[in-house]
């Protein structure tokens, strides 16, 4: 499972002309799905989101989670996080979960994260949505769930 944290002021989905989520200062988390992914990369995923230290704090250093500022969540799901580049010009998805499974898993996400007490607001599976983000920073972050298994840099 893979997950594109965007630090923002701000930031909103709408589907068809609706605004169906909106947060203030927090997170946007773009979520991606993989065929071979399974509730403890959904747990994972929702802790790491919680708990990385990405938000500054009074000396500019990074040593505040969005627990710690009580941010906000726009959770949106993003198949295309696992698109292949590699052969081709078109991108291929073939490691992307079906519709289905990437649901439940999405919707674990959501479950851990709306434990947490923060504002969780979310798009619409599989529909076509505009996200407005006004990130912050720029702050961007890539997390997979499949690195919890590799060694630690040094």
């Amino acid at each position: 499972m893979k997950a594109l944290l965007q630090r923002v002021t701000r930031a909103s989905v709408s589907v068809a002309g609706e605004k169906v989520g909106s947060i203030g200062a927090g997170l946007v988390i773009l979520v991606g799905v993989a065929g071979d992914d399974e509730e403890a990369d959904a747990e994972y995923l929702a802790d790491r989101v919680l708990n990385l230290r990405i938000f500054s704090d009074e000396a500019g250093k990074f040593n505040l989670s969005v627990l710690d500022v009580t941010g906000e969540l726009l959770l949106v799901s993003q198949f295309t996080l696992l698109a292949s580049t590699r052969k081709g010009r078109r991108p291929g998805f073939d490691k992307a979960a079906p519709p289905a499974k990437a649901a439940a898993l999405f919707d674990k996400v959501m479950e851990q994260l709306r434990q947490s007490g923060l504002k969780v607001d979310t798009g619409r599976f599989q529909q076509h949505m505009v996200v407005e983000i006004h990130n912050d920073g720029p702050v961007t972050i890539m997390l997979d769930s499949k690195e919890r298994f590799l060694p630690r840099d040094s």
